[in-house]
């Protein structure tokens, strides 16, 4: 059926501050459905309470709200714009609860306003987790045996009839697993299930039998008012299930999946969707399978869209919150059509001829002591995802992405040592795809890691493929490493850092990539067009890999290329995004072709038609450089990305590669400490005493001459990223050797801390 005519000013809830769980993958939902609505005729009224994001500009919306995200602040919006809707399921979770806590106080039909994109119902059913459970039973939908307990007695009560520990904790009406996790032994019983109670708004908690170790999969379906739906992407977690979805690594489409187990999941993930409620709009399902014999469990659905829903949009070119805003108003899936083809439907479910790798960035570093387990609740600030034509190649460039100093799944370092390597696969760590990796160098055989780990074989036998091309590669020198070698290197994702750690002789990555071009081994541009190739794209949006063709041609205009921010983390978010996406329209108003580099699914930047030309690849050194190659652009915007794009300022000033804004020299005397300090020393204002160091000795030497206590700073860091007040020698050892680790040839600066 058309657009709704009885609706006309829309009220749309956005997400609010960035937290753990609900980050800026409700800027990229938002912003999209504004844009949707507002282009289908409607008025958009927005209320948000974050200043740094796209969705609070004010063309994105006809009335833009900065204002907290409360139920008495919403009252007051509505009483002064009386909107005829309100659209709640662009704001995650706290859209969700203040459109359900809104609905409780009979305000929406009191005012006259229509909650669209969801059925209140279906909120109270997917958060409630024993009304959630009763409606599985009812439809016949398998689950993990578990009961509510609203007391430290009952939950005491659950578990012995659960047959003891170890357990799952779940708060109801939480958000990214907050207050969850297993309880393995009983000092850990009364310390977990009081945070649980305590953090859940209704003082409940589901205690589930402990399913640790099976496997965990995403559905993201779409939905219309005449009940069509739609899958959009299955997404796998690398990761066993225990570890939170945001925390886990995952694959899109699934790797390991039989068919049978698909469809199986796929009716289900249906049946669940329509029974709880009649809605239009998006949805995410999680389930479970048990490795040993198959056994599905449903696990969660989440009518909203979500993390996975930006994911599952940046993986498969498919614009999901545009889709679900124009299904809110009234559309239907076949009324629509596909905006990456702009011929084929809508209703058309997207097919992907690459893999997908979603690896989730964190912040570990910022917090000396803290665990770094990952558990079910979420402990990841931001992510990065890849595009390779094997999962190998994409999971080596999720690697290169985030931006903690490694190329690739290792090989660009020595190897831990193998008691340290098996201490470290003991628990889910953030690292442990490297870890495997490391344990397969160390001869560790498939059984051995499968039994510590539970992560799938196929994915192990992967990574072991990997390591047996690296013992190949450490026999020979770089000449004799052949075109075909080179090509299969490459097209496993290895960076021409690794390469040239690896061979046996002693090269440079800029010899290792000369050899290689000589070689005629360079990558090729593949497009992201939601049909697998089926039809033309009118939409150019690539990635790289070493393909005979390219499907990339380079246009006669002339370009500008704008480096992006890459993954979220502490002290560099969302708002260098906004910057970026308002670089790539100031560059467009002004003639050029604006060509954006970037890897973060959860940004409006990395949207398919924000830029002229999207390359969703690696802000890394080699990568860029293949597009500036390719591309030949006038120059390079560096300094709307964050310390993520001016770290590669110095090599592109090198390579006479022509950066538009602040030239490098100027960059660099005030982002290098010691080059900063001499201005001060000939501007003659006054600093601390201080030294500069390039080594652990440099540092202690530095450290001893002027005394304690001493701040220890790198260069080129946002947010004070490693600096550290250092009391005594084995402290700045210490801090100076955790600087290198993440910034390898960084410059310190080690000055007099000015106590008082």
């Amino acid at each position: 059926m058309p657009r709704r005519t009885d609706i006309h000013k829309i009220l749309l809830i956005g997400s609010g501050p960035i937290i753990i769980g609900q980050a800026c993958e409700f800027d990229y939902s938002g912003t999209q459905a504004c844009r949707a609505l507002r282009n289908e005729g409607y008025e958009v009224v927005l209320v948000n309470s974050n200043p740094a994001t796209i969705m609070t500009d004010p063309i994105t919306a006809d009335r833009i709200y900065l204002e907290e995200l409360t139920a008495p602040s919403i009252r007051r919006i509505v009483e002064k714009e009386r909107p005829d809707a309100v659209l709640p399921t662009m704001g995650g979770q706290t859209g969700l609860n203040l459109a359900d806590e809104l609905q409780r106080q009979g305000f929406w039909e009191a005012q006259g306003v229509k909650v669209i994109g969801v059925d209140i119902d279906a909120i109270h059913i997917t958060e409630d987790r024993q009304q959630f459970r009763d409606l599985m039973e009812e439809i016949g939908v398998d689950q993990a045996r578990s009961q509510v307990a609203r007391s430290l007695l009952e939950a005491k009560e659950v578990i012995q009839s659960l047959g003891g520990l170890p357990v799952v904790i779940r708060p109801s009406f939480t958000l990214g697993g907050a207050g969850g996790g297993i309880i393995w032994s009983p000092r850990e019983l009364q310390r977990k299930v009081m945070r649980g109670l305590e953090l859940s708004p209704v003082h409940e908690v589901l205690v589930e039998e402990c399913v640790y170790g099976w496997k965990e999969f995403e559905l993201e379906l779409l939905r219309d008012s005449n009940e069509n739906v739609i899958i959009i992407c299955t997404i796998e977690n690398v990761d066993p299930m225990g570890v939170h979805t945001g925390d886990s690594v995952t694959v899109a489409p699934s790797q390991t999946l039989t068919d049978k187990q698909f469809q199986h999941m796929r009716d289900t993930a249906i049946r669940m969707m329509r029974s709880i409620g009649t809605f239009a709009g998006g949805c995410n399902v999680q389930f479970g399978i048990n490795p040993v014999d198959g056994r599905m469990i449903a696990i969660e659905i989440n009518p909203r869209v979500s993390r996975s829903s930006a994911l599952a949009s940046k993986a498969t070119g498919y614009p999901i919150a545009k889709v679900a805003a124009r299904l809110a108003v009234g559309y239907t899936l076949d009324e629509l059509k596909n905006d990456v083809t702009e011929t084929t439907s809508a209703c058309f479910e997207p097919a992907i001829d690459y893999v997908v790798t979603k690896i989730p960035r964190w912040n570990f570093e910022k917090f000396e002591g803290v665990d770094e387990e990952l558990t079910t609740q979420m402990k990841a600030v931001g992510e990065v995802m890849s595009i390779g034509r094997t999962f190998t190649e994409s999971l080596q460039k999720a690697w290169q992405s985030l931006e903690i100093g490694y190329a690739g799944l290792g090989a660009d370092r020595d190897n831990p040592t193998r008691p340290d390597v098996r201490e470290r696969l003991r628990k889910s760590y953030w690292d442990r795809t490297l870890q495997i990796r490391n344990a397969f160098m160390h001869g560790a055989s498939m059984d051995e890691v499968y039994d510590i780990t539970r992560v799938d074989p196929w994915f192990l036998q992967r990574i072991r493929m990997l390591v047996d091309l690296e013992k190949a590669l450490q026999r020979l020198r770089l000449q004799d490493v052949t075109p075909e070698q080179m090509l299969d290197l490459k097209q496993h994702g290895y960076s021409d850092v690794q390469i040239a750690w690896l061979v046996a002789d002693e090269v440079s990555e800029e010899e290792v990539r000369q050899y290689r071009l000589s070689q005629n081994v360079r990558p090729q541009f593949l497009l992201v067009d939601t049909c697998a190739g089926e039809f033309p794209a009118a939409t150019p949006y690539y990635y790289s890999s070493y393909e005979t063709a390219t499907e990339n041609p380079v246009s006669n205009r002339e370009k500008v290329i704008i480096l992006g921010s890459g993954p979220n983390r502490i002290g560099q978010g969302i708002e260098f995004d906004y910057s970026c996406v308002h670089g790539v329209q100031a560059v467009q108003e002004m003639g050029y072709e604006a060509i954006m580099i970037n890897c973060n699914p959860e940004t409006v930047s990395t949207d398919f038609d924000i830029a002229d030309k999207l390359y969703f690849e690696p802000v890394f050194w080699e990568r860029v450089l293949d597009i500036i190659e390719h591309e030949k652009p006038k120059g390079v915007i560096v300094q709307l990305g964050g310390q993520t794009a001016l770290k590669l300022a110095g090599k592109l000033s090198e390579r006479g590669i022509r950066i538009f804004g602040t030239p490098y020299e100027l960059m660099d005397l005030a982002e290098n400490r010691g080059k900063f300090s001499e201005i001060l020393k000939e501007l003659d204002i006054p600093f601390p005493p201080y030294g500069m160091a390039q080594t652990v000795y440099e540092a202690v030497r530095v450290a001893e001459s002027i005394g304690y206590p001493i701040l220890v700073r790198p260069s080129y860091v946002l947010g004070g990223q490693g600096m550290r007040i250092a009391i005594n020698k084995e402290e700045v050892e210490r801090y100076v050797t955790d600087i290198y680790t993440l910034l390898p040839d960084n410059e310190i600066l080690l000055d007099l801390f000015l106590n008082n």
